[in-house]
């Protein structure tokens, strides 16, 4: 019998106008061009330390480089459309240019930021709000036919950590994926993954409880990205650092 994944469903991604596999999971490596992340910020900003950080990921196996130039750890400061621009467009440029096996996808929750980043060689939109915070982001999704990474929060950065009550938090977020799925399909989006949202709007049980039951999102017959790398609820249960 084949091994049994979260995998489920839709087994490919058209991405870069390649048909890519998920038989097997792909990895993303995250590069943050930000100088306040919760754990790269400020180490990514120049350009010969990011091309030096993609290759060592290109190196160590990646399929994926999520590029991101808005920091989205909890309280967060906003910053302008504009300065988001220059924190990423640049970079997509150069590593495209270096790496251009590597896939790239643009982590931001602005229809401008992704639609110049696309147009700059990024291949996925990956969208911390779902589409929650910028409404002409489903139309610029829809327009790119890029695969398009849905993730599920409440709130943005600033005030997520105030919106962690939930009747039943694995139905919620299912109904929350129903009904942005619903909506993409209609407008013929093809290439969804579905992310639950690893420490956003989430107490520390509460990414237990979605670490523990992932399995319950194989309904949505969709790709699933978990994002655990680093954050605080693997090392805080534990008492340790990092």
């Amino acid at each position: 019998m084949a091994k049994d994944t979260v995998f489920s469903g839709k087994k490919t991604l058209n991405i870069g106008g390649n048909v890519v596999s998920l038989q097997s999971p792909l990895v993303m490596g995250i590069l943050n061009t930000t100088p306040d992340s919760f754990f790269d910020g400020g180490r990514y900003t120049h350009e010969e330390t990011i091309l030096t950080r993609a290759a060592a990921m290109v190196d160590q196996g990646v399929d994926i480089i999520d590029i991101g130039g808005y920091s989205s750890r909890p309280g967060a400061d906003d910053i302008p459309v504009e300065e988001e621009l220059k924190r990423v467009i640049p970079h997509i440029k150069n590593i495209k240019k270096a790496f251009p096996n590597v896939y790239l996808s643009i982590d931001t929750f602005r229809a401008a930021v992704a639609e110049q980043s696309i147009e700059a060689g990024a291949d996925i939109i990956n969208d911390i709000s779902g589409g929650g915070l910028d409404k002409r982001m489903y139309d610029v999704v829809t327009d790119a036919q890029v695969p398009y990474i849905l993730m599920h929060m409440r709130g943005n950065p600033k005030t997520m950590t105030k919106n962690t009550s939930y009747d039943n938090l694995l139905i919620e977020i299912l109904d929350f994926f129903e009904k942005k799925v619903s909506e993409l399909h209609s407008r013929g989006v093809k290439d969804i993954v579905v992310d639950p949202g690893f420490g956003f709007a989430k107490t520390m049980d509460q990414n237990y409880v979605l670490l523990k039951n992932l399995k319950y999102f194989k309904v949505l017959g969709l790709p699933l990205l978990a994002g655990v790398s680093r954050k605080s609820f693997i090392y805080k249960k534990l008492g340790i650092a990092p």
